[in-house]
């Protein structure tokens, strides 16, 4: 089914239908509303998931990233303290007579590692907590009492971070152990590592991550408004330091699994974000990261509104389908009345137009029995005109043989065989010639009932030309028909077609009657290509033609009253008979007098008869 877009356009009067008429159509629509809402939220819903799910994938691999990324950066000072703890120069300091000078080769030791490295600084200590040598000039401290310091004197690499107080700066520490010769410590390496360098490499990067230590510290991230936050025991989320700042914060899961936080930490922090963790012992922290779950959001709306539009336009389609049905079938109720009120009506029109249609085909028949009437008497009317030519014609050869008959028997009596046959041989001819006029009388006179087809245009005009030139000899008028050496076929009928020919010779040798020069030229001008027609010419040297145009209408004529054959008949007849071969005829004036063309169809060998 089509539709065409003013079809979803309803008329006022379709309204008042659907609506007016029919109230449970605004249950319909109800419905439809109601039930596009409901698959629009079932279809957030999933995909809101199926969304949260692919960015749970992203950032555990994120997260993942970040994370070794860390551990790679902080790696390196591990094993600075790990392989200098060993240093010769270093291990000098452990020995009871170590001299002013290897403390200073010392110091330019580490000092060296520190600038390479990019340490704060590295120091060197004793088993007691006394500093035998530092990178940075000594300051007094408590080493002793550091964790990460007397994990190293138990003989394990000790790890420590926080907020140095000599050099104002969140750092990491790594302790290593100096073994003696007796397998015992002797002392202790330590690397403070700046936190701060460490960060500026991926500050402001995505997604937001975070580590925590032990204690529930925000320790390092690369988003500084995070930096000291801290989570109490059995609390989700996190919290400023002074908890007087206040922070919006809410969570829940969606699909049981996936953690997601709704908070409004700072502009550069998501404000709804799935909320993924990893822990980290190798620095005893717990790393954390937040993911922006805006463009899942954005998916999940734009798919639900993309199946609620469909699942509405499906709806209102039907709902429409339904009314056009509905309104439909009541138009065709008044169209079926409206057509039952109009069919006695038609009826009598019918009735009517019977009696009318039978009565034109009897004026048709009519009509054509008149036409077949006037072409039969302007037959007659030419045979009349050709009357007293054609008996002298005829008188002229019959004396002729009556004489060569009696000179013939003279002859024969006489025993002059030789002069007999002579005579019987001008009988004969004379008898051919005869013969030949009676032939063209019976074809000219006869009724033609066959419908057009194939005809030699020359053999046509020989023998208008023959029934003619008896009056134009009597006339005193020049014919003029030089035929082709051959055949010219066209389509017509050959007796209707003599006929055209005989009249136009005819109506020339009347318009002469008053001429000094009395001639008649006929040409017969062959198709030169199959698409273009035979033309048959026949002029004369008349006074021409007045109006032209009137030449073919009924009763037309330019005849003076009593020539007894001034009726106007003739070339409208002759028009008609032309335009029944499918061909035309046509009537104008040339400075000699004047000239009648006949265009007439090639024969092809194709033509249907």
């Amino acid at each position: 089914m089509s539709f065409r877009y003013g079809q979803f356009i309803p008329s006022r009067a379709r309204l008042q239908f659907m609506f007016g008429k029919h109230p449970k159509f605004f249950w319909a629509y109800g419905a439809l509303i109601g039930a596009a809402l409901a698959i629009a939220a079932a279809v957030w819903h999933l995909g809101y998931v199926r969304a949260v799910e692919q960015v749970h994938a992203r950032a555990q691999s994120d997260l993942a990233l970040a994370s070794d990324r860390l551990q790679a950066q902080l790696q390196r000072y591990q094993e600075v303290a790990v392989l200098m703890a060993n240093h010769p120069v270093l291990a000098r300091l452990t020995h009871p007579d170590a001299s002013p000078q290897d403390q200073q080769a010392a110091r330019d030791v580490l000092r060296a590692a520190a600038d390479k490295t990019g340490a704060v600084t590295l120091t060197y200590v004793a088993v007691d907590g006394t500093i035998l040598a530092s990178a940075t000039p000594e300051v007094s401290r408590d080493i002793a009492a550091a964790p990460h310091y007397r994990r190293a004197l138990t003989g394990a690499l000790g790890v420590g971070h926080g907020d140095d107080p000599v050099f104002g700066k969140r750092v990491f520490y790594y302790a290593s152990p100096f073994f003696g010769a007796k397998r015992g410590v002797r002392a202790v390496l330590i690397v403070t590592v700046d936190v701060d360098r460490i960060e500026a490499r991926w500050r402001g990067t995505r997604p937001t991550v975070y580590f925590v230590d032990q204690g529930g510290h925000v320790f390092i991230s690369n988003r500084s408004e995070l930096l000291g936050w801290l989570r109490d025991q059995n609390e989700v989320g996190l919290h400023p330091p002074q908890k007087s700042a206040g922070s919006d914060f809410a969570s829940h899961l969606v699909a049981a699994q996936y953690e997601v936080w709704s908070l409004n930490w700072g502009p550069y922090v998501p404000k709804r974000a799935l909320h993924i963790s990893s822990d980290l012992p190798t620095i005893d922290m717990r790393a954390e990261a937040l993911v922006d779950l805006s463009p899942a959001v954005r998916v999940a709306w734009l798919q639900s509104f993309g199946v609620g539009a469909s699942v509405v336009l499906f709806g209102l389609v039907l709902l429409f389908v339904g009314h056009r049905r509905a309104a439909l079938a009541q138009e065709n109720t008044e169209l079926e009345h409206r057509v039952s009120e109009r069919t006695a009506e038609l009826s009598i029109l019918n009735q009517n137009l019977r009696s009318e249609i039978r009565e034109r085909q009897e004026a048709e028949a009519a009509l054509k029995l008149a036409q077949s009437e006037l072409v039969r008497a302007g037959k007659l009317s030419a045979l009349g005109q050709m009357s007293a030519g054609i008996s002298h014609e005829l008188n002229q050869p019959l004396m002729a043989i009556q004489q060569y008959a009696i000179n013939a028997r003279t002859f024969l009596a006489q025993e002059k065989n030789q002069q007999a046959g002579a005579n019987l041989d001008h009988i004969a001819s004379l008898s051919q010639r005869m013969g030949r006029i009676i032939k063209n009388l019976r074809a000219f006179a006869r009724n033609e009932h066959e419908p057009v087809g194939q005809v030699d245009a020359v053999a046509v005009i020989d023998s208008a030309v023959e029934l003619m030139a008896v009056r134009c000899t009597q006339d005193d008028i020049s014919l003029n028909w030089d035929a082709p050496g051959m055949p010219v076929y066209v389509v017509a009928g050959e007796v209707r077609l003599g006929q055209v020919i005989v009249n136009l010779i005819s109506n020339a040798a009347d318009a002469m009657a008053q001429s000094a020069t009395r001639e008649i030229t006929i040409t017969l001008k062959p198709a030169p290509r199959a698409d273009q027609p035979v033309v048959v010419s026949v002029a004369d040297t008349g006074p021409g033609i007045d109006e032209p145009e009137k030449i073919f209408d009924p009763f037309y004529t330019t005849k003076s009253v009593g020539q007894g054959d001034g009726m106007g008949l003739g070339l409208s007849i002759s028009y008609g008979l032309i335009q029944s071969f499918g061909g035309d005829i046509r009537g104008e004036n040339t400075k000699d007098g004047a000239i009648f063309s006949i265009d007439l169809k090639p024969w092809t060998g194709t033509q249907q008869t």
